[in-house]
């Protein structure tokens, strides 16, 4: 029980800024350890940032609530993931070779490409979730970052590291999930995709396969531009589904 918890800790703490226990330990495989339980950390990332956009509503109108449920996001989990969409298209987009792509992935500094991407990123989500109802728009966001993170586990488990792993920023996992892993993952993710279901099934069912398909697109460019994943990829992969998850819902449920 006591390494579930130091795994649960270190998925919290590496998906998000909260503070844990100095009880967390990273070891060569905390990654892999630690993975089942991201979908049940974006929940929670969900939570607070559908927190923020109901008490938002309550004063504002309009799009104002949406994007303050948005920046919550990005404030909470550091903008890792929305530095990964902008890194990976600067990257794919910005490079003729597999090093040119590779090195711009891994350069820090913001280009055209990467400045579009963000943009759009949070231009499309803070408008689709302006476009819900409030408790359908908190149900989406907590589906959507869970669900993000069930993405980024399957891209690190279906495609080979890019590049050098030792030069890598952490020790990504050189074995497979197991099949525990794999069923806490499921469990997690269907908990956090539940209240969404339960509140619109078809608006739910929709933004699901829409989510599918656009989570496909960031790591299927980069198996063929670098020939697998990194770290920015895996971060370009959870916004591409939240996006998906967004459009498809407001698509079903969307009003005014």
């Amino acid at each position: 029980m006591s390494r579930q918890i130091q795994s649960l800790l270190n998925a919290v703490q590496f998906m998000t800024l909260v503070p844990t226990p100095r009880a967390a330990l990273f070891d060569d495989d905390w990654l892999l350890s630690a993975s089942k339980y991201f979908p049940l950390v974006g929940a929670g990332i969900g939570l607070v940032c559908g927190g923020v956009l109901l008490a938002g509503s309550l004063i504002w109108s309009g799009v104002v609530p949406a994007m303050m449920a948005v920046a919550a996001g990005a404030a909470l989990t550091g903008a890792l993931h929305e530095d990964g969409i902008a890194d990976t298209a600067d990257g794919l987009f910005g490079g003729r070779t597999r090093e040119q792509r590779l090195a711009l992935i891994k350069d820090s500094r913001l280009g055209l490409y990467g400045a579009v991407a963000l943009v759009l990123s949070f231009a499309i989500r803070v408008a689709a979730l302006a476009s819900l109802p409030p408790w359908l728009g908190v149900a989406t966001l907590v589906a959507g970052y869970s669900l993000g993170r069930t993405g980024i586990v399957a891209a690190m488990s279906a495609l080979p590291y890019a590049g050098d792993a030792a030069t890598g920023k952490l020790n990504y996992p050189t074995r497979a999930i197991s099949s525990a892993g794999w069923f806490g993952l499921a469990a997690f993710s269907v908990l956090g995709a539940l209240w969404l279901v339960m509140l619109n099934p078809p608006a739910a069912i929709v933004g699901l396969l829409v989510a599918g398909v656009f989570g496909l697109v960031a790591p299927w460019i980069a198996l063929r531009l670098i020939g697998g994943y990194r770290g920015d990829v895996l971060g370009a992969t959870e916004q591409m589904i939240q996006i998906g998850l967004l459009l498809g819902v407001v698509a079903m449920a969307g009003h005014g």
